[in-house]
Order: C-alpha cells, then structure tokens, then sequence
C-alpha cells in the first residue's frame, strides 16, 4: 500500500549516516511507519536490538508517546558514538554501546524491536524481556506460503518459533512483495 512520502527529519539524519557508513539496507520506510503506529500504543521503556544507523530509533521516536522511553544497543562502540551525536537533542532516546544484552538492565520493554536474525532465535530470552502485552516486532523475513514457513529451501525454524510459541500470540505481516516481518503480542 502506498504510504506518504514525507519522513521525519530525525529518520532523515539517521538515513544520512547509513549512508555515509556504506549501509546498505536500514530500516525500510514501511516497516518504519509500523513501528511509529505501534510506538503510538505503547507507555514505558521500548527497545531496539541492532542500532545499527538508528533508522529504527528514529522511527520510533517520530511515534512515542511523551514520557515513553527508548533504548537500543549497538555493538559496534564507532557506530554507537555516531549514533548517539544524531540522538543528542532527544530526551527520551539512549543509544548505550555493547550487545543487545546490554538492554537487559531496562526491561521490562512495553515494545521491542529486534532486527538481528542471531538474537531472534533466543526466544526464551526475549521473552523475559517483555511485558505481559508488550509486542515484539521481529524484521527481515522473506516472505513463505508454506506451511511450515520455507525459505531457500529450508524451514526457517526461528520464524516457525515465534509464531507457535504458547508465550506469544503472532502474526506475520507482508511489508512489501519481498519481506515480512512478524508482531508477537506476550501473553
């Protein structure tokens, strides 16, 4: 579905330094959009695991609430200093360097965002970090029509996890004809 074309100019700095940095895949604007909707919902701490550029932070701080948190972790110290320059001027944002378990110390998370495929598979982990109808929102599946979902010739057992996973009730969403990504709701 077409979305505006306008972006936040805090989504805009961050889509600079992709740049600059060589990135070549971010945040997409749609999946983006998702996450300032859901940003809108959501009270407390949200997270993003995997700042990379900080495409996803900006997202979601173009949508939360006043007084709602962000944190979010990168593990390149570089990355995460450049990062934290764009952020400066934003109160409710915190860029902290080091691994996505770094986030553990400001959970419980009303919304997290996870972009790195290695962390999605730890499901039990993230889902101690979420609050009862905290969301999850998992990025970068290729979409599937089969049941069980099959990518590259294989089932993609992490995606099969989250979306069977008793903790969780979940949803895959097609984003664009070439990925998906998946809302997981905690029970």
């Amino acid at each position: 579905m077409p979305s505006p074309v306008e972006i936040p100019a805090l989504v805009s700095r961050t889509l600079d330094l992709s740049r600059q940095r060589g990135f070549i895949s971010s945040t997409r604007h749609e999946t983006g959009r998702l996450l300032a909707t859901l940003a809108a919902t959501r009270e407390g701490t949200l997270a993003e695991l995997g700042t990379g550029t900080g495409v996803g932070s900006a997202w979601l701080s173009s949508g939360a609430a006043a007084g709602t948190r962000i944190v979010s972790a990168e593990l390149d110290t570089s990355l995460a200093a450049d990062v934290q320059k764009i952020f400066a001027a934003v109160d409710n944002v915190e860029i902290v360097p080091g691994d996505w378990s770094t986030l553990e110390r400001y959970a419980p998370f009303s919304l997290l965002f996870v972009d790195v495929r290695e962390v999605m598979a730890d499901i039990d982990v993230l889902a101690g970090l979420i609050e009862p109808g905290g969301i999850a929102v998992l990025d970068d599946f290729v979409p599937s029509s089969a049941w069980p979902p099959i990518v590259d010739g294989q089932v993609d057992t992490i995606r099969e996890q989250w979306l069977t996973d008793d903790r969780f009730i979940a949803v895959e969403m097609m984003i664009s004809v070439d990925a998906s990504l998946l809302i997981a709701a905690r029970r």
